[in-house]
Parts: C-alpha cells; structure tokens; sequence
C-alpha cells in the first residue's frame, strides 16, 4: 500500500476537484441539497433552461443561490435559451387611470401578474417605447421625459438624461441593440410644429432634429447626440418601432407630408446612424410591421376579411420578400365587445395587429384595445386567448425574460 494515504483519518472527505482550476462554485450552505457537488458549468446550465420567474424565484432560496443566479456568465447563457422559447407577453395597461404593467409566460403557466415599476413615483404616466434584450425602454407620456431603461423582472431601472424640449413639438422614440458593435442606444426624433399663422389647412412638420443616446456602463457620462434631421416623415401613430438586424425600423407618411408617393419602411441603422428605405412586398399602404423568427415581416390588412403576412428572408434584398400566410375570416373584421373608443386613438388605428408566430406554429394577434386571438393557419381556425387575471385594456409587446442589463451582453 502506497505510505501517502497511511497516516490519512478514516472519516476525512477527499477534496473531490480543485476549484480554482475547474471553476466551481463552493456552496457553503447545507440547505441547497448538494449543489457544491456540481461543477459551475453545470449548475450554470441548468440556470439557463429556467423561465425567468422561476430563475428570479431561485435567487431567494439562499443566500449561496443568489450568488450563483448573479454569474456574470447567466445572462449571456440564459438569454439565447430564453429567445428560442414561447415570447413572454408584456401588457401596458392605462386605464383608467395609473398606468401598469403585467406580463404572462406564455409557455408557462399562463396566468397574469403584475410587474412593479420602481419609478413609478417619478413616471406616473407612461408609454413603452419598445423591448430588446429582455429590457424595455419607457417614456412619459405626457412630456416624453424622462425616459427610463428597465428590466421588469431583475427590477434593474436606469433614468436617461433629461434632452433639450422644444416648445410646440412631436416626438417618436426608437430602442433597440446592435450586435455588432455591442451598444444599446435610444434614438429621440423630434418634430417642431410650424406655427398656426403660417399655415391654414392642417398642421405641417418641415423641420425636425433626431438625437441618439448611447447606453454605456452603469453610471457613466451618457449624453443625447444631435446628429442632424429625419429626411421623412414617420407615422406618429405607431406605439414602437421594430428591430431587426441591429436596425429600427418605422412606416413612414404616404402624401406631401410624408415625403413620399405612399408608405414605405424607413430604417435606421445603430451602427453608422443613418437612415435608409427598405423595399416593401405589394403596392399597399395599409399595412404594419413585426418580426417572425428573427426577420423583418409585413403584415398586409387587403380588406374583406384578409391579411397577408410576408416575412424578408435575406435582409435588405427585396427578391427574399415571401408571403409566408394568408389569412382570410370574418374574424378580422370583428370589433371587441368592450368599450373600444376608450383606448386613445383608437378609432385611427389598426383594428389587428400582428404579434408573432409561436412555437406551435400559431400566429399570435392583438385586437386594439385589448383582446388577443389565435390562429392556426393548418385548419384555418381562430381561438380567442382568455388568460387568468387579464387587465381591461391594454396594449400587448412581445418581450423575452431576461437577466441582462446595459453591460452585460
């Protein structure tokens, strides 16, 4: 027998792997059923097949499982996973009068809760001008500042300086992300009203200005850019701007004030900040915008009862424009049984809106106002979506639970 283990007592517990090499994490405490027995990597890749809510929960059970749920290695692991699954669904709620958010695992339980905003004393009012990377950026509605960056589930929140105001102005925000160059920013568009005198049958917007912030570490200088005007005219009446390819994207204004023969697709690109036209599917200028499986798609409201959906395959090349569904139904058309009107704006809008495809292969719906619908294009059925604790009305923005912040990707 080799002499080493001679003098060794009988009940000692050989130290199963080095730490330091293998980058475990040491767990202390005995409550957490022998996770110090896992190596980091594995205890890291169970975390990141967890729903957000129960990833949040986990952090709770002690005080060794908070530590490992704050890995500055999880939200890079944990986000990927969390975008190949069912979208959660968050809901902005302002009626009737304090503004709120809720959200709803729709591969979960599918039951609604409510989100508590941290800044609510400061922001009362709010809209959310967009979700990207499991943050979502939120204005006031009222002033449009501030504006705050926040993850509804990490409780994390950032305030955004507060830009120049303008007297008489109109102002549509864009969030989003590049990959490439790794930088959150908020882009503020603003339009400055002609004076009443000089004009005499509608309001016009000839001037304007477009300011873009870079979101940066935690605590940093981070100052509004102006970096000139918005060559066209967007439409004001839409609630958020899609991002696809590190880029946002809008519908402009058909007509003399829009700049443009009819609507098209107006991008602008994080990267070099510039604007650009993007080519669209048909000829038709009724028509939104949303992103199914990671691509830029057009949904095309033809009347009667239809709806086209195309998807751009290959970004930027119009051949790759494909009508993926044809949607046909009178329940298109359906109005809800709610009190519609109440909802601002509502008469002007969309009356369908289109959320995304899920999983299933179900193509996820909003009927303004708030009510949501399925659609199963194989049997060609609508289902309505009836969720435990839904708020009245509300306006629906497909967001994916995440642990990120400004810095972690």
């Amino acid at each position: 027998m080799n002499s080493s283990f001679q003098n060794e007592p009988r009940n000692k517990k050989p130290k199963l792997v080095d730490e330091e090499e293998k980058g475990e994490i040491l767990i202390k405490n005995p409550s957490c059923n022998g996770f110090e027995l896992l190596p980091r990597d594995v205890l890291l890749d169970i975390l990141t097949r967890l729903p957000i809510s129960s990833l949040i929960q986990f952090r709770f059970v002690c005080k060794s499982c908070d530590v490992l749920s704050r890995d500055p290695e999880l939200p890079r692991m944990h986000h990927p996973v969390a975008a190949r699954a069912d979208p959660i669904l968050i809901f902005h709620c302002d009626y009737p009068i304090r503004n709120q958010l809720y959200f709803v695992d729709h591969g979960g339980d599918k039951i609604v809760r409510k989100i508590s905003t941290p800044f609510c004393g400061s922001m009362p009012e709010f809209n959310v001008v967009g979700s990207c990377n499991g943050l979502l950026c939120l204005s006031d509605s009222l002033f449009g500042e501030p504006v705050y960056l926040f993850n509804p589930f990490t409780r994390n929140h950032l305030e955004l300086p507060k830009p120049r105001q303008f007297q008489d102005q109109e102002v549509i925000f864009g969030f989003g992300f590049h990959p490439v160059t790794n930088e959150y920013k908020v882009v503020r568009i603003v339009y400055y009203r002609t004076p009443r005198r000089l004009i005499r049958n509608h309001r016009s917007y000839p001037r304007s200005e477009v300011h873009v912030l870079t979101i940066s570490e935690p605590n940093s200088n981070n100052v509004w850019r102006c970096i000139g005007k918005v060559p066209y005219q967007l439409d004001r009446q839409a609630k958020e701007a899609v991002v696809v390819n590190g880029r946002l994207h809008w519908v402009s204004r058909p007509g003399r004030l829009g700049g443009l023969p009819g609507r098209t697709i107006v991008s602008f690109d994080l990267e070099d900040e510039k604007f650009k036209l993007v080519s669209k599917p048909v000829n038709r200028s009724n028509y939104h915008l949303a992103v199914i499986d990671g691509c830029l798609a057009v949904a095309v409201s033809c009347g009667y009862g239809k709806m086209e959906i195309w998807v751009m395959k290959e970004y930027n090349v119009k051949e790759s424009w494909t009508k993926l569904f044809d949607i046909h139904g009178a329940y298109l058309a359906k109005v809800p049984n709610h009190d519609y009107v109440i909802w601002r704006k509502a008469v002007h809008e969309k009356m369908v809106r289109v959320l995304c495809v899920l999983k299933n292969g179900e193509i996820l719906m909003e009927y303004r106002g708030g009510s949501l619908v399925k659609y199963d294009p194989m049997w060609k059925e609508f289902k309505d979506v009836v969720l435990h604790g839904m708020p009245k009305l509300f306006q629906t923005f497909v967001h994916v639970g995440s642990l990120n912040w400004t810095h972690t990707l």
